[in-house]
């Protein structure tokens, strides 16, 4: 029997929007195992973030951990054995790529975020350049703990997970756009803000991180073809990986822009999840 392999989204996916799961969409993954079919979670949270997600729900690492069987995190920054936490694959962004991309956003006067390198990501030095930005405070103030501002003339000498910028809502797609294109040497990907669902996230890591690239890793770690991969998402960064998948699903929720190319299935409210896999063939619905 060939192996397969079902990767899933998680905010705004496999995540409600009420910040739980669905008990259907958990008894799916738990058949899909006990079909031997690997499952993977592919999301833009760090480790530290999609675990206090799921302690939330009682999920974590205790006795009722998700069915899943590795974590695609930080957008594809790193991947981890769940519910182990083992960190089988990472990269980071040397110090001299962080110097330039941060000269580069201080003359754009935009601001940002830089988040230190894999295990630490959730510790990171910000600059704000005084735009009215209501999503760049609410995340402050979210991991407030962890973030330290970035003083004038500071020099980066560690290599960091990510820069993540963040532009007020409304902001023009020519905007990112041409951030897109001027950082082209590395790997640039915009996302909507998971916090007010209207601003635009563009996070910069080294040229070959993606949510594509690393379930191509783990795909040759577990030796299963392209073929035989299934992924569903909801937004801009899971469209690499829905191309590249041998099956790719949106949910309703997604922008309409997805949803003209990739089939689409219910939303994460309504066990889209689920309907995915019925749609793939490999579960039937009973």
């Amino acid at each position: 029997m060939e192996k397969k392999l079902f990767i899933t989204d998680f905010d705004g996916t496999l995540l409600t929007d009420d910040k739980t799961i669905s008990h259907e969409d958990i008894k799916t993954l738990e058949m899909l195992r006990l079909r031997k079919i690997v499952t993977a979670i592919a999301t833009g949270r760090s480790v530290y973030s999609f675990e206090k997600a799921l302690k939330d729900i009682g999920m974590d690492r205790g006795d009722n951990p998700l069915p899943v069987d590795y974590v695609i995190f930080s957008t594809g920054a790193g991947i981890m054995e769940f519910p182990g936490g083992k960190v089988i694959f990472q990269k980071a962004v040397p110090s001299s790529d962080i110097r330039q991309i941060t000269n580069y956003l201080d003359l754009r006067r935009v601001d940002y975020m830089v988040h230190k390198a894999i295990p630490d990501t959730r510790y990171f030095l910000y600059k704000s350049h005084g735009n009215h930005n209501p999503d760049f405070q609410a995340r402050l103030a979210l991991y407030k703990e962890y973030a330290v501002p970035l003083e004038e003339g500071h020099v980066h000498c560690e290599s960091a997970t990510e820069v993540l910028v963040i532009l007020p809502g409304g902001a023009k797609m020519d905007t990112i756009e041409t951030i897109k294109k001027d950082l082209s040497g590395f790997s640039v990907i915009h996302a909507t803000s998971p916090l007010d669902h209207q601003s635009a996230w563009i996070e910069v890591f080294h040229k070959d991180v993606s949510k594509a690239k690393s379930a191509f890793w783990l795909a040759q770690r577990l030796g299963v073809s392209r073929n035989n991969i299934v992924s569903v998402g909801n937004d801009y960064n899971d469209q690499d990986l829905l191309s590249w998948s041998g099956k790719g699903f949106v949910v309703e929720n997604a922008p309409d822009s997805l949803k003209q190319v990739f089939e689409t299935v219910p939303s994460n409210n309504h066990c889209g999840v689920s309907q995915a896999v019925t749609a793939s063939g490999w579960i039937s619905k009973s």
